[in-house]
């Protein structure tokens, strides 16, 4: 991991949506199998970060973790993609949401900071607006506190990020995008933050692209390798800088996830897999 980072963080991430009432067993689940990465969000439609908390409580008091082995990532969700169970006064400014929305999180998960704040995605599927430019000050606020130690923008186009750059000095630690290998694997996006030395966080790995898991390319190194597809598209996102999530509820798959670190593939063999359009 870059070592400009001033948190540890890991080489995979666990995700926690949509796993309900399932969340806490889970997420303890996770870190008794080695995932030292949680990522939620503070956004009840689709995650039940107090869930996770609840886990992370149980790991604490089991003796399988400690807080300082943990990289904690969480995000501010802007109203349209909540439900009625909000995190924050909608009425209030943006800037005070952000600050209820953290306030929250933190006393989800039973900590005083997290490792990565995240912006879960902009106001806008078209450009980076006001809107974004003040949850983002407000965010670097938060970060400035100590309530987080880095910050991230989530499910952003390269457009998203040029204009970004272009208001703000201070570009985000980490950018979090569902990954598709039919438009490239997001190949614009992770040379953007390639070149400028933002961590480039894979997600949707699997669910995404069903058809590459059949592909005989894939298909036929994880016969060679006497493991899954599933392994080897984890393997291949690590080879090309990606930090990958896995939202598995299955504790094999858990397993196998994490064993996919130790699989080597050759340069020819990650080019062939990155060339898949489908």
């Amino acid at each position: 991991m870059p070592t400009n980072h001033p948190v540890a963080v890991p080489d995979f991430i666990y995700g926690t949506a949509w796993k309900e009432g399932h969340t806490a067993a889970l997420t303890e689940l996770a870190l008794r199998t080695g995932f030292r990465g949680i990522d939620t969000a503070n956004q009840r439609r689709h995650y039940f970060e107090a869930g996770v908390g609840q886990g992370l409580a149980a790991a604490y008091q089991a003796g399988v973790v400690t807080r300082t082995d943990l990289f904690l990532q969480t995000k501010f969700t802007y109203q349209p993609g909540q439900d009625h169970r909000l995190p924050y006064d909608p009425e209030a400014d943006l800037s005070t949401q952000v600050a209820q929305s953290v306030a929250s999180s933190l006393e989800h998960l039973g900590t005083d900071y997290v490792d990565c704040y995240v912006l879960h995605g902009p106001a806008s599927g078209y450009g980076w607006t006001d809107s974004d430019t003040e949850v983002w000050a407000a965010m670097v606020k938060e970060r400035d506190a100590g309530r987080t130690r880095l910050l991230g923008v989530s499910n952003v186009s390269r457009r998203h990020l040029m204009q970004m750059m272009a208001v703000h000095s201070e570009a985000p630690a980490f950018v979090q995008n569902r990954c598709y290998a039919r438009l490239g694997w997001d190949r614009d996006v992770r040379l953007f933050c390639k070149d400028r030395n933002i961590m480039y966080q894979g997600f949707s790995l699997l669910t995404a692209n069903p058809e590459v898991l059949r592909h005989p390319v894939v298909a036929g190194l994880a016969a060679r390798n006497h493991v899954t597809p599933a392994q080897i598209v984890f393997r291949f996102a690590q080879s090309v800088g990606m930090l990958p999530l896995t939202g598995t509820s299955s504790a094999e798959h858990m397993k196998q996830d994490l064993a996919s670190r130790d699989l080597a593939l050759s340069t020819d063999e990650v080019q062939a897999i990155e060339s898949l359009v489908g």
